[in-house]
């Protein structure tokens, strides 16, 4: 069986693969698993009593998958009032382009996995804890 190349054995990693990518955030740690032209895969770490920005992805469709906690979502359209759904362990979730989407994890640390279309940097902000635009 031939391998593919990107899972050709290093030095480093002598069974094949790579570290995932770590980008340190404000409220916890995305870590970039997959990104490829067709799609784009992260674990995402949230620090308990901590939220993402209010935020929607103009052209991004994701799906997300709670691994471990309790994550309150704020769901909504844009100029309009958001609705909170509690999501917990186990728990999936498809957010489509301009779905205006928080991330909150209540009761302690909360990990989703996500799994998207290739648009890393279509992040549309509306409110941020930590001063970001």
């Amino acid at each position: 069986m031939n391998q593919s190349p990107d899972a050709a054995p290093t030095e480093e990693f002598p069974r094949g693969g790579t570290s995932p990518e770590i980008i340190e955030k404000p409220w916890g740690r995305e870590l970039i698993f997959a990104a490829t032209e067709l799609y784009l895969g992260k674990v995402i770490e949230i620090n308990g009593e901590s939220r993402l920005s209010l935020q929607y992805h103009p052209r991004k469709d994701e799906t997300l998958y709670v691994t471990r906690g309790t994550v309150e979502t704020e769901l909504g359209e844009v100029d309009r009032p958001t609705r909170t759904v509690t999501l917990r362990t186990g728990d999936c979730l498809r957010l489509r382009p301009g779905t205006v989407h928080r991330f909150a994890a209540i009761g302690g640390d909360a990990q989703l996995i996500e799994v998207s279309t290739p648009h890393p940097d279509d992040t549309v902000r509306l409110a941020d804890d930590f001063g970001r635009s």
